[in-house]
């Protein structure tokens, strides 16, 4: 079985070597931090350089549509269950909410999206300290994936890869990762058990014709898709929607797609929007 290794190749740290600490910047900032976190020694402060270090999209335009058809279709997905239908509404939100995150990342899987990044331009030191002041009283900054993270992410994708996965198998995983009997609150805990046995036995009755001499495939597959939910849903939002949906919701949004009675795709828009009913003009759902 494929593994990952998470060793990361950082760049050596120069937040305090001698150069850095004879700066007139770095002084000041180290002040500024200082007061704002308090005195730490130098083992317990944490290097700037690898809490900093985040990425963003290559090419944001192609991927990010990519990304949106994916999900649309992994909505659809969702919507087309009989059984995934026939679930009180609040089960239906805790399972669209527990899982619609491993199933977008299986879809990316499914569908062969691929994808580079590149470091995010950090601002200045200078910058830093002039505009100090002003973030206290401006909305937080939003997240960005960090490499580490989207390293992961990259590694899922190509462990998946290398099972080949068929279409049926790809089809019966998913019900097996949906219903998900574990999320808390659910009231049908119970039916949805019984739906992802059936998924999974659905899912190993069909690895008997497709691949006869692989009898560990089955636990290999369910061992590899239990990694997903490693993969933080904010990541996958900061990484792929956040460029189209601005601060909206995710959750608002994907729940609006689910219950829309005719979503065919997922519209990018180069607007940006920063308040929830924007969100509307960039996540269309069209026929």
């Amino acid at each position: 079985m494929t593994t990952c290794s998470m060793d990361l190749d950082y760049e050596r740290c120069q937040c305090h070597s001698e150069e850095n600490r004879n700066a007139i910047l770095y002084t000041l900032l180290s002040q500024n931090l200082n007061h704002k976190w308090g005195s730490h020694s130098p083992s317990q402060q944490r290097c700037l350089c690898q809490k900093r270090r985040t990425v963003c999209l290559q090419t944001p335009q192609v991927t990010c549509q990519a990304a949106s058809d994916v999900l649309v279709k992994t909505v659809s997905f969702m919507k087309n269950l009989p059984s995934f239908q026939l679930l009180p509404r609040g089960d239906q939100l805790l399972l669209l909410n527990s899982c619609w995150a491993p199933l977008f990342i299986l879809g990316l899987v499914q569908e062969m999206v691929t994808f580079e990044v590149m470091e995010t331009p950090a601002p200045s030191m200078l910058k830093r300290i002039l505009l100090d002041g002003q973030s206290k009283r401006q909305e937080p900054e939003r997240t960005q994936p960090t490499l580490a993270g989207v390293q992961r992410l990259q590694c899922c994708l190509n462990t998946f890869w290398s099972l080949d996965l068929s279409p049926k198998e790809y089809a019966y995983l998913k019900g097996a990762i949906l219903f998900n009997p574990d999320v808390p609150g659910l009231r049908a805990s119970l039916y949805i058990e019984s739906l992802q046995r059936e998924a999974q036995r659905a899912l190993r009755e069909v690895l008997v014709p497709l691949h006869p001499e692989d009898q560990g495939r089955f636990a290999r597959i369910l061992l590899i898709a239990s990694t997903l939910r490693s993969i933080p849903p904010a990541l996958i939002t900061d990484l792929f929607f956040r460029p189209i949906i601005g601060s909206a919701d995710i959750i608002e949004v994907i729940t609006e797609m689910l219950y829309e009675i005719t979503c065919r795709r997922l519209t990018l828009s180069s607007h940006t929007a920063s308040e929830r009913s924007d969100s509307a003009s960039t996540l269309t759902c069209t026929s």
